[in-house]
């Protein structure tokens, strides 16, 4: 599976190693804050480069693998959107002001490509290996997807989450911040700064929204390749869409339906694969790019009905 993408394989990984360290050694070492204009620059930037990259995939592999590239880019990229309100949450809950959150986002982002990578890889070797996997990944998205609508925001104060308690009793914190610094020593011991435990909390945000998104890729693809490229390029643009997008989260909030909707149709397109009924990958791409489109849409020309209460 690897050995078949051997040299692009080397030379994609070593132009993500260098524009992480470009992004965060060069560009922004002195950690200033990210402006609206630089982060729609650069959210513009990162979408041209995943975009001129799909052009490769369509001369290299043809018509039908850049359709799964480029549906496996943009759905990935739309649920991404749902896990910047998460992250706004999570640096909120840790007081991460100004550059450190680009900081904070950028060690986040290359655990996730680890992360990702890994399980990718285990995901895509599995489904390989046995072909009733990808249905029982299309009735966990259907169920993910009636949990997306059922479920309504995201429930209680980030102290009272399993997940921070979990997190807290494992690392040892230090209360507060040490420039910028991941790690301190105090009181003897090795403990997370505030940065440091607000990039934990990230990582395992992400791994949690990874369990659903690259199943949901999956249903679209089941090329490693792919599914890797498409998922790093929208991870890579992720810091950039946090800082144009958390502070007007709320506009778009037929998002999660128009996601649900998509979550459900892949995932009833991987069940129907276990009866032997097949979808041409080029619908699949015009459901899940219009539905995506049609929410974003909805969300901004729709206004917001203001409660009227009695006087």
């Amino acid at each position: 599976m690897l050995a078949a993408h051997g040299v692009e394989m080397v030379l994609f990984l070593a132009f993500v190693a260098f524009a992480t360290w470009l992004d965060l050694f060069v560009l922004h070492k002195d950690d200033h804050e990210i402006g609206l204009k630089e982060a729609a620059w650069t959210s513009l930037i990162w979408i041209m480069i995943a975009l001129l990259f799909s052009g490769y995939v369509y001369w290299r592999y043809g018509g039908e693998m850049w359709m799964q590239y480029i549906a496996g880019y943009f759905l990935e990229k739309a649920l991404s959107v749902d896990n910047i309100f998460v992250i706004a949450t999570i640096f909120g809950f840790f007081g991460i002001r100004g550059g450190l959150q680009h900081r904070a986002l950028a060690w986040g982002v290359i655990g996730a490509i680890v992360m990702r990578a890994v399980l990718i890889v285990l995901g895509v070797e599995l489904v390989h290996r046995f072909n009733w996997l990808l249905p029982l990944f299309g009735v966990f998205l259907l169920v993910t997807a009636w949990r997306m609508v059922a479920g309504g925001g995201h429930e209680g104060p980030l102290e009272e989450s399993k997940m921070y308690k979990w997190t807290a009793k494992l690392f040892p914190v230090y209360p507060g911040f040490v420039g910028n610094q991941i790690l301190t020593r105090h009181e003897g011991k090795n403990k997370l700064t505030f940065l440091g435990m607000s990039i934990v909390m990230v990582e395992l945000t992400d791994l949690v929204f990874a369990v659903d998104s690259i199943p949901a890729v999956m249903g679209v693809s089941t090329d490693f390749f792919i599914i890797l490229t498409s998922n790093v390029f929208a991870i890579l643009g992720l810091r950039a869409l946090y800082f144009l997008l958390a502070g007007i989260m709320d506009r778009f909030r037929y998002l999660k339906i128009g996601l649900s909707l998509v979550l459900a149709f892949i995932g009833a397109k991987m069940v129907a694969l276990g009866f032997g009924f097949h979808l041409n990958i080029g619908i699949s791409l015009g459901v899940v790019l219009g539905v995506i489109a049609a929410s974003v849409a909805l969300s901004l020309l729709i206004p917001v009905r203001e409660k009227v209460g009695n006087d």
